[in-house]
């Protein structure tokens, strides 16, 4: 397995250019399924989980090619509505394909999905809603078995603002008779993302942003081309990897308020932070600890609670970070640990202890965005880290090293 190297502590300087959002272009790929017509897609991030989304959809007999900066897709023959535990197993967003499945073929078959092992996270949202527009669903050997004979309009209630549910209900909603409400939908920027590549082909969705997301369905989709949204994510690491290392640097290519709470959190562990309309620009010293409880959209991402730990283990002060959505996501916490790192686990609370000088070690990749937190310790760490594992982080984060090294970073890949 291939392993990092980070040698600290380091300096960033300069700026850097954020991916599209990971998490953005996996529901739109899916909704590549739901047309007939070509669709052209921008600056798709080259990170695995996209690769095995791209391999899935050609295995159900999607057309694709890749010039330049745009990958094109023709969904106009497909062959197959069973996606495999082969592909499914490693990725979660694959369970994204059932309902644009459902919509266009009228069938499917998707294995139950994997991932990283930081929770639970079932498809119960996903599965119970698409019933209740006609569709009728058997769990056998591993598999949902789907089918439905015509979907209609429908209004329904989320139990919990799940943004897979939010956005698979949305795809499987747009062809159904009549009009389909979502109620207690998710927030994310990422929903509203795929509402706008939905409308863009042809779609007729209303109340985006907001919890309660209408859907009137329509006959047919036209070819379209279309680009995803900056990383929030992705932007950030990179804001707490500039703080944990005390550095100045620009963030560039994602909208600031993706990141409202998180830009407030930081300010107000003191933090200097500029923003125009696609850009960040962060710096700071002698930051203080700060007490956050993960929540969905507008709250606090989960998808940034490991980093933020990485973060408060350099500052002064004790922080203390409640996580709300994931019941296992702390497995970067023993890991910081190793390096030096004061933290105590109190039921869905992590306790740290900052100030701590952090020393070298080796050190593993749980899941994705403990990778991140990792990387950002070990950029403020004294000696050669060796982080194990990163096959993690390659899921995404596109072309990490690369853009930390022309910050300044010295990290390096060893091939396993």
């Amino acid at each position: 397995m291939d392993k990092l190297i980070v040698t600290g502590p380091c300096t960033l300087d300069g700026r850097v250019r954020i991916s599209r959002a990971k998490n953005a272009y996996l529901p739109i790929l899916a909704a590549v399924l739901l047309s007939d017509k070509p669709i052209h897609l921008k600056n798709i991030p080259e990170l695995q989980d996209i690769k095995t989304m791209i391999k899935l959809l050609s295995n159900l007999g999607v057309k694709v090619e890749k010039k330049g900066e745009f990958t094109t897709f023709d969904a106009s023959q497909l062959n197959s509505h069973e996606a495999t535990y082969d592909l499914v197993k490693t990725m979660r967003a694959s369970i994204f394909v059932l309902g644009p499945l459902l919509a266009r073929m009228k069938k499917a078959k998707v294995s139950l999905p994997g991932g990283c092992a930081i929770g639970t996270r079932p498809i119960d949202l996903h599965l119970t809603n698409l019933e209740k527009l006609g569709c009728v669903i058997n769990l056998k050997s591993g598999y949902v078995e789907a089918q439905v004979e015509k979907m209609k309009g429908v209004h329904l209630t989320l139990a919990f603002p799940s943004v897979g549910a939010t956005e698979n209900l949305m795809m499987a909603s747009v062809f159904t008779d009549g009009v389909t409400v979502i109620e207690n939908a998710a927030l994310e920027p990422e929903i509203d993302d795929l509402a706008h590549f939905l409308n863009a082909m042809g779609a007729k969705i209303s109340g985006i942003g907001t919890k309660a997301i209408t859907i009137t369905g329509v006959m047919s989709f036209h070819e379209v081309s279309y680009e995803a949204i900056g990383d929030r994510i992705e932007a950030s690491t990179y804001l707490m990897a500039a703080l944990a290392t005390g550095s100045k640097i620009t963030i560039e290519g994602v909208n600031p308020r993706h990141l409202d709470f998180v830009i407030e959190t930081l300010v107000q562990m003191g933090a200097e932070i500029e923003t125009t309309e696609d850009s960040i620009a962060v710096s700071g010293k002698n930051l203080k600890g700060c007490n956050i409880d993960t929540a969905p959209f507008p709250g606090f991402p989960t998808d940034a609670q490991a980093q933020l730990i990485a973060l408060c283990t350099l500052v002064k002060g004790t922080s203390v970070i409640t996580e709300n959505i994931f019941e296992n996501r702390f497995m970067h916490v023993p890991e910081l640990i190793r390096l030096g790192a004061n933290i105590t686990l109190k039921g869905k609370s992590a306790i740290i202890e900052g100030g701590t000088d952090l020393t070298a070690a080796p050190v593993m990749c749980t899941d994705l965005r403990a990778s991140a937190a990792l990387i950002i310790a070990a950029l403020a760490t004294k000696g050669e880290t060796e982080i194990q594992r990163v096959y993690h982080l390659d899921r995404g984060y596109e072309k990490l090293e690369e853009k930390l090294t022309k910050l300044g970073a010295k990290i390096k890949r060893v091939k396993g």
